[in-house]
Formats: structure tokens, C-alpha cells, sequence
């Protein structure tokens, strides 16, 4: 069986214990962007087709990425830094993308297929749900949000 391709425990088995972590943290990192991506619209879930909107959520990812950059600083190989990095730097630049969507009366956590994705701004947004005004008073609100509220909205930009 020498003529056969090497599989994967083979692989494994010949690659030392750095190469494996230095592996698996490059797949935590890759995993972590997609889901943050798919959060923010970027990418569509990979069994149902749809498009999400929640930028809490993504924030989380986001936030998790940034909580490994500072434990892990100055342990982290060339490449191993370099990768985090250049997945913070796409995932804040689509964030802000995405919190100014959002600031423009779209809705932030509502899940959308890739048909209404692809739809201009200009239809109307669907109602938000009474949960997400549960933070803020039981003055009605205006149709229209004032400029400096929309911002309120954001406290963190990437």
C-alpha cells in the first residue's frame, strides 16, 4: 500500500504537536469569521439558503476573535497572527457595513432568504418584534429614527 496517497491519520500521525494546534487554531479562527460573516449577511446559511442579519451576534464572534488576539499575543506564530488579524480586519469593515445598513431602517436580527437580500432598500422593512424595544421606554416610536438615535443604536465601531 506504499503507491496509495497518504491519508489523513497519516498525516496526523507524522505532524508534530505544534503543527496540529497550529492547525486547529487556524480552523477556530476560520470558523468563528464564517459564522460571524453569515451574522451579518455576508454569507448564507450553508443548509438553508437563508440570510441573517444579527449584528449582536456577530459582535460576539467578533468580540470572541478579539478576547483570542489579546490572550494569545506573543504566542501565536507569523501566520497564526497574521490570520487573526486579517479575520478582524474584514469582520470590523463588514460590521460597520452592516451597522449602517442597519441605521438606514433595515431590521438587525431578522433572517432573510437570498432573493430579499438581493431586493433594494427601498421596500418597506417589516415591523420589529416587541422584544427587541424591550430596552428602550414605552414611547412609541418614530417612524423615521433621528440621526444621533441611530448611532445610540452602535456603542462599539470597529
Amino acid at each position: 500500500m506504499s503507491d496509495t496517497a497518504p491519508t489523513h491519520e497519516d498525516t496526523l500521525a507524522n505532524a508534530s504537536r505544534e503543527e496540529i494546534m497550529s492547525a486547529l487554531f487556524a480552523n477556530m479562527v476560520i470558523q468563528q469569521t464564517n459564522m460571524a460573516m453569515m451574522m451579518l449577511g455576508r454569507m448564507a446559511h450553508p443548509e438553508t439558503g437563508e440570510t441573517f442579519h444579527d449584528t449582536e451576534a456577530a459582535r460576539m464572534f467578533i468580540d470572541q476573535l478579539e478576547m483570542l488576539e489579546a490572550k494569545t499575543k506573543g504566542n501565536l506564530t507569523r501566520q497564526e497572527e497574521a490570520l487573526l488579524k486579517q479575520a478582524l480586519t474584514s469582520l470590523r469593515m463588514a460590521f460597520v457595513e452592516a451597522a449602517d445598513g442597519a441605521s438606514s431602517g433595515a431590521p438587525a436580527s431578522a433572517p432573510r432568504t437570498e432573493a430579499q437580500a438581493q431586493r433594494p432598500a427601498q421596500t418597506p422593512a417589516p415591523a420589529e418584534p416587541a422584544a427587541a424595544h424591550a430596552k428602550t421606554p414605552a414611547a412609541p416610536a418614530p417612524a423615521e429614527p433621528a440621526p444621533e438615535e441611530s448611532r445610540k443604536k452602535f456603542s462599539k465601531k470597529y
